[in-house]
């Protein structure tokens, strides 16, 4: 366990930007692969315009989130120092490039690019985010980044 704070410097009264805003484009992009499945089984239109704007929402706040964690990664030194960050950078980079392409097969026919592409994007996106979030906790759990060490090992500690 670490035994001093990494500070993030993407911080609103020293909360961490990149873990508050990365929730809503992984619900989005995980809920995509749902409005496609129901986009392939029902062929009903609104299930393919759920999905645009799943997509689009995904990609949005994902780029928002991106820039916090970006900040983080290039100006503390001792987040650039770990192997784990960067693989994680570099993942969610290939996961948003990802959902971007599938956002734009669904740009000028929310339907037609659905099945088989769109499905197959929205799958490989959701297994990216599997993987990506397993390293985004291990900087968080292991590495103890943005979170003060000595405030949670006090408040863990039983008398």
């Amino acid at each position: 366990m670490p035994t001093a704070k990494i500070e993030s410097r993407a911080a609103v009264l020293g909360h961490p930007v990149h873990p508050a805003l990365i929730h809503f484009p992984i619900a989005a992009l995980i809920m995509l692969v749902a409005s496609d499945l129901a986009y392939v089984f029902t062929q009903d239109a609104f299930w393919a315009r759920a999905s645009y704007w799943l997509a689009f929402i995904g990609v949005m706040f994902g780029a928002i989130s991106g820039l916090a964690g970006s900040i983080d990664l290039f100006t503390v030194r001792r987040i650039r120092k770990l192997v784990t960050a960067w693989a994680h950078g570099i993942l969610a980079v290939m996961m948003l490039s990802l959902a971007a392409c599938n956002f734009m097969l669904r740009w000028d026919d929310m339907a037609a690019n659905i099945i088989p592409w769109g499905l197959y994007m929205s799958l490989l996106t959701a297994g990216l985010i599997k993987i990506t979030g397993f390293l985004g906790a291990q900087l968080v759990y292991e590495y103890g980044v943005g979170v003060d060490i000595t405030e949670a090992t006090q408040r863990d500690v039983r008398p």
